[in-house]
């Protein structure tokens, strides 16, 4: 996995999020069951190691893993707002939630909720990991 083309052409699960080589991207919600190999392959494509909640500059991207048991709306409202915080104008940042079935899922509409909440809108949705779905947010255009 990483920036080439997958079987038969097909793009792979990193150059679907829209991470580029020289991005700085920032891991939030980082536990034991995040998929080792999307993290792997992000830093693969980036060419550097994700940073943590931590970090203190501006970042190209980021990448939330949340799971139910992680809070409510109100609490991946407050998330993505940190989150939004530290990007630099037009970063995206994935919402990674357990698949449906999966101990932790997450509907899709509370993550659009929680991005209507703090400004963001939901652009697409994909399979990211085997256990994982993402939903990419963007920052709402501004009415002139």
């Amino acid at each position: 996995m990483g920036a080439t083309a997958g079987p038969k052409g097909r793009a792979t699960r990193t150059d679907a999020l829209g991470f580029a080589s020289g991005q700085v991207i920032q891991e939030y919600g980082y536990d034991g069951d995040v998929d080792g190999s999307l993290r792997r392959a992000i830093e693969a494509v980036t060419g550097s190691a994700l940073v943590d909640e931590e970090y203190g500059d501006v970042t190209d991207g980021a990448i939330l893993w949340w799971r139910e048991d992680d809070g409510d709306v109100l609490d991946l409202t407050d998330a993505l707002m940190d989150a939004q915080a530290a990007l630099d104008d037009g970063g995206l940042i994935w919402v990674l939630t357990p698949k449906s079935g999966r101990p932790g899922h997450v509907v899709p509409r509370d993550v659009e909720e929680a991005a209507r909440t703090a400004g963001m809108h939901a652009t697409s949705a994909i399979t990211a990991a085997p256990g994982w779905s993402g939903i990419r947010l963007a920052a709402r255009a501004r009415g002139r």
